[in-house]
């Protein structure tokens, strides 16, 4: 354990740490628990609404390495009485959580803001929105009280670069930003940290094929991932970006917002 005064701020190395992943059941969300197991953490807990892909998903990372007690607990965090649930429900099994990682995401495609329904603002804006402030809501009284914990809130550049076609998508990925910024400033005082990964196009993912199966969008991002002079990012890139994160090496990190984009955009 590292912390800088260890009376009052905890720090746990992630081997030793409890980590609940929202959205843990595929794509970067999975990927991020399976960094951790090779890390060396050992009690984790996937958040989904999906059953049958959640159970298959822990035992996945169970057989990963030895040791390793991980549980699926379904339920839709949108839903703030869900949130609280879930995180009950893994407390009870697994402990308090140290680590709090957020990669929800909404199935809605790019699209030019006048041919939105008006009725689809509010979901577009709730169900990318919501579910990560529901969690911290959730998680945070127990960090608060041990003294300690990270969270990361995996949102999108939409947040930080005007897109066409990201107008709504913008302003919900804007919001977990501003929240998470926010937040690390109320909670730094109890050794809680929160930071945001604002990643572009991730490779193979569900979400890239959908953005790539319409034409308006595939056109968008073909554009895009032309600037990612890096390379576009996949999956275990900004996993290794959320461990890192998390670690008592970024316990001086809070209130950041980090794309790992490949160059698409800066700043």
């Amino acid at each position: 354990m590292m912390a800088t005064d260890p009376h009052t701020i905890r720090v746990p190395d992630l081997a030793a740490s409890t980590v609940y992943i929202v959205g843990g059941t595929s794509g970067v969300g999975l990927e991020v628990a399976r960094q951790f197991v090779r890390a060396g953490t050992q009690r984790i807990g996937l958040v989904g609404r999906t059953v049958e892909r959640g159970e298959k998903a822990a035992e996945h990372i169970r057989g990963l390495a030895p040791g390793v007690w991980c549980l699926f607990a379904e339920g839709d965090v949108n839903v703030p009485s869900e949130a609280s649930r879930v995180t009950a429900e893994l407390g009870d099994a697994l402990g308090s959580p140290d680590i709090l990682v957020n990669s929800t995401a909404a199935s809605f495609n790019p699209r030019l803001f006048h041919e939105i329904s008006p009725e689809d603002v509010p979901q577009i804006l709730l169900q990318q929105a919501l579910g990560p402030i529901n969690m911290c809501r959730a998680v945070l009284p127990a960090m608060r009280e041990r003294r300690g914990g990270a969270v990361v809130n995996i949102a999108s550049d939409a947040a930080k670069h005007p897109t066409p076609g990201e107008s709504v998508i913008g302003a919900a990925m804007a919001a977990i930003v501003m929240f998470s910024k926010t937040l690390a400033m109320e909670a730094k005082r109890d050794g809680v940290r929160v930071n945001t990964v604002t990643p572009s196009l991730i490779r193979d993912t569900g979400a890239f094929d959908r953005v790539m199966s319409e034409p308006f969008s595939a056109k968008l991002f073909e554009k895009a991932a032309g600037l990612a002079s890096l390379g576009v990012a996949e999956p275990v890139d900004v996993a290794e970006l959320v461990l890192f994160l998390c670690s008592p090496q970024a316990r001086r990190i809070t209130g950041q917002a980090v794309s790992p984009n490949g160059g698409i955009s800066a700043g």
